[in-house]
């Protein structure tokens, strides 16, 4: 297990080189200058030439690569264009909306779609598998854009109209502050996101347990008497999670990245909406400092997600 887990990081952060590889070349050797983004376009030619030696821009390219890794090892993305605040603080900053809506929406997804996939497999071809399928073909088919506008249409626009206030349009208060607020603004990006990628997990729930549960030992349970609740949800359920796990691991690491989307539309400054508005503005260290914290989100998960696989199947065996 221990080799394994090594095995795994070594594997994670040769991933990170070669992600701060690209993201270095992109901002280096990309069209524009830098120190002419910071310094302004009325600078002085004495202030252009002093910004690129405060940069370090002047150094040979690798030199620039070393010290680049070697801020990145120790937590520093440099600092924004814009507002002339270190990267990590402004990442941190946005980070908590982000969390809060993935916090609630994989609740709200993972309570809806696996059930769902479950109720299907246990009745294939039966009226709630059949209409199971219909919506979660409906979930998939969905854009995340489209399904917020509606959202907010039926839920926000008409009720206002009518006097009524069922749902804020967006915004974010933080759960420290006021906890029935926090909920209360964050419920309709959650429904939004947890639909369509609900629709994901009843699918490939569904799929996986009509595969379990015509496995011997599935036989063997219910010979022995055992109720068929009890066959799903303990012996079937279980023997599915290790594509759940995988796909939960691939949507974590995503998403702490921001979910541009869902973010954009409700208005929420996370991460997503942070990285939308630096490639507007063409701020190129927070653009690399997102790149480079999603990758270590993605990294970071998967190896969590190995550690599982061990632990919730035993049929896993590590070398």
């Amino acid at each position: 297990m221990a080799r394994h887990l090594v095995t795994r990081v070594l594997h994670g952060l040769g991933v990170l080189w070669v992600i701060s590889l690209a993201v270095f070349l992109m901002f280096y050797l990309a069209p524009g200058d830098p120190a002419r983004a910071i310094a302004g376009d009325q600078a002085s030619p004495e202030i252009l030439a002093q910004v690129t030696r405060s940069l370090g821009l002047d150094a040979p390219i690798h030199e620039q690569y070393l010290r680049f890794v070697g801020n990145l090892v120790r937590g520093d993305l440099g600092y924004s264009y814009r507002n002339q605040q270190p990267v990590l603080d402004v990442i941190l900053g946005h980070l908590p909306v982000t969390l809060s809506l993935i916090a609630g929406a994989v609740v709200l997804w993972l309570a809806i779609g696996i059930p769902a996939g479950i109720m299907s497999a246990r009745r294939p071809g039966s009226l709630r598998d059949r209409v199971g399928s219909v919506v979660t073909m409906t979930g998939l088919s969905f854009p995340t854009f489209v399904l917020g506008m509606l959202a907010i249409y039926a839920l926000f626009y008409l009720p206002s109209k009518a006097g009524l206030t069922l749902f804020p349009a967006g915004g974010y208060v933080p759960f420290t502050e006021d906890p029935l607020g926090w909920a209360w603004h964050l419920l309709l990006p959650w429904l939004t996101l947890a639909f369509v990628t609900a629709a994901v997990y009843a699918r490939l729930t569904r799929g996986q347990m009509l595969d379990v549960l015509g496995e011997d030992f599935i036989r063997t349970a219910r010979a022995k008497g055992l109720g068929e609740t009890r066959v799903a949800y303990v012996h079937g359920l279980r023997n599915s999670l290790t594509p759940l796990i995988s796909q939960l691991g691939v949507d974590l690491g995503t998403m702490l990245g921001g979910a541009v989307v869902t973010e954009q539309v409700f208005g929420l400054l996370g991460v997503g909406k942070l990285m939308v508005t630096s490639v507007t503005t063409q701020d190129r260290p927070v653009i690399i400092g997102v790149v480079i914290f999603a990758a270590f989100c993605v990294v970071v998960v998967n190896i969590v997600v190995d550690i599982l696989y061990t632990v919730l199947d035993t049929r896993v065996r590590v070398s």
